[in-house]
């Protein structure tokens, strides 16, 4: 009797040793749990990048859920200061990159990601997404901004030529007017983020007048702002956004309308402006007849150069992911991010740009698209990223941008350079 219990003894316990694995295998599934993204970006954008995380989560079973929000920056910091963040942020600036990363929210990424940048990307793109020695983010969207776009069967038949100086450009408008026709349509209303319509002319014209080298230092603050050569930039843009007869609406318009519609005045029959200055993600905003036949009913021009000696400049911008959790299956999703398998579903809408170095270049639906997504993968040293992006978030999506509201609403500029530096002396 006492064998035959010590034989059920040993066979229960070899049983529950059996079971072992099984049981370490379902806490492993367990622990696999959802990866939530937040972003800024919503509508059609929100749409393209929701296709690319379903073919993620077919391919892999991990659940991701992607959450857009209009006043990113700052809700982000609020989920952060509650010990609450997403596992992943898709930043739109590096120097909001940088705030987040002094405060500790981000985990550096691991080498097995980093060595994902290193193979994939441009040595440029990995010094954008680093701080402090360390690297932070695997960029995915970019664009280009220093494009004028123009409805192109309109803009031909009318004898116009595309201007490579600014007093070309100055002259073209003049002639606009002249036929009746308002040369442009902007509108720079964004809810919190209204301003950076602004900042990227002042930035465009800050390349030409200034040239890449002083752009750079103004980024870091060591060129001021209120030096004479960002005074000169505001003064060129109060040629165009400031002379109601150059801008659809004027300075009322500007201030009061969201950033998609205006593009949309290019396309009317007649048109009832002609030339938009704005990244390639506009042509969202363009309405689908005029988009289905891209090459013939869209042209656009590089923003022409003001100072020879600087020539024309391309800049452009671009969202990065970051980690503010380390588990493997947000490892996973970042290293997705990084390869143009997780952005081919965008890139087939012909409505952003990609800068990974595997860049299938056939996926992009126009030989338009194909140009900028060269220019982006294979761009030299000339390019450079949008300048408000990179600097500290206090600054470039804060004091830039409300500066630009405050210029449109009759601010001097002189005024303007001013309580924007002071801002940035009152940084620690």
């Amino acid at each position: 009797m006492r064998r035959t219990v010590r034989t059920m003894g040993w066979v229960l316990l070899l049983a529950f040793v059996a079971t072992l694995p099984l049981l370490a295998a379902g806490q492993q599934e367990e622990e696999v749990q959802p990866v939530e993204i937040m972003g800024p970006f919503g509508g059609p954008d929100e749409v393209h990048f929701n296709t690319i995380l379903d073919e993620f989560m077919e391919e892999t079973g991990i659940e991701v859920v992607y959450q857009g929000d209009p006043d990113f920056n700052r809700q982000i910091m609020v989920r952060v200061e509650a010990d609450n963040p997403p596992d992943i942020a898709a930043i739109p600036q590096p120097g909001f990159m940088e705030t987040l990363a002094r405060r500790g929210a981000l985990i550096p990424l691991p080498a097995e990601l980093e060595a994902r940048v290193d193979e994939n990307y441009g040595t440029a793109w990995k010094e954008y997404g680093s701080y402090n020695g360390e690297l932070y983010g695997i960029f995915h969207r970019v664009n280009t901004k220093s494009t004028v776009w123009y409805p192109k069967q309109e803009f031909e038949s009318r004898g116009y030529s595309e201007p490579d100086t600014w007093d070309e450009m100055i002259a073209l408008m003049d002639q606009m007017v002249a036929d009746g026709i308002t040369p442009w349509a902007i509108g720079m209303e964004a809810g919190a983020a209204t301003g950076w319509v602004g900042t990227d002319w002042v930035e465009d014209i800050m390349l030409r007048v200034a040239g890449p080298e002083k752009y750079d230092q103004w980024i870091t603050n060591e060129l001021p702002f209120d030096s004479p050569e960002v005074l000169e930039a505001f003064q060129y843009l109060e040629q165009i956004w400031l002379n109601e007869d150059y801008v659809y609406g004027g300075t009322d318009y500007i201030r009061g309308t969201d950033i998609g519609p205006p593009v949309r005045l290019l396309f009317r029959d007649p048109p009832e402006a002609m030339l938009h200055r704005q990244g390639n993600f506009i042509l969202n905003e363009v309405p689908d007849w005029a988009l289905d036949n891209i090459e013939e009913e869209i042209g656009f021009f590089v923003f022409p150069e003001i100072k020879p000696e600087h020539g024309k400049p391309v800049f452009g911008g671009g969202d990065q992911f970051v980690m503010l959790a380390d588990r493997p299956e947000v490892r996973e999703v970042m290293d997705f991010l990084g390869t143009f398998a997780g952005a081919r579903a965008w890139a087939e809408t012909g409505t952003a740009l990609f800068p990974h170095h595997d860049t299938d270049y056939n996926a992009y639906p126009n030989e338009v698209m194909r140009e900028l997504a060269r220019a982006v993968v294979e761009g030299g040293d000339d390019f450079r990223f949008d300048a408000s992006d990179m600097m500290p978030g206090e600054i470039g999506a804060g004091a830039f941008w409300e500066g630009m509201v405050d210029f449109v609403g009759g601010v001097p500029s002189d005024v303007v350079v001013r309580e924007i530096q002071a801002n940035w002396d009152g940084l620690d």
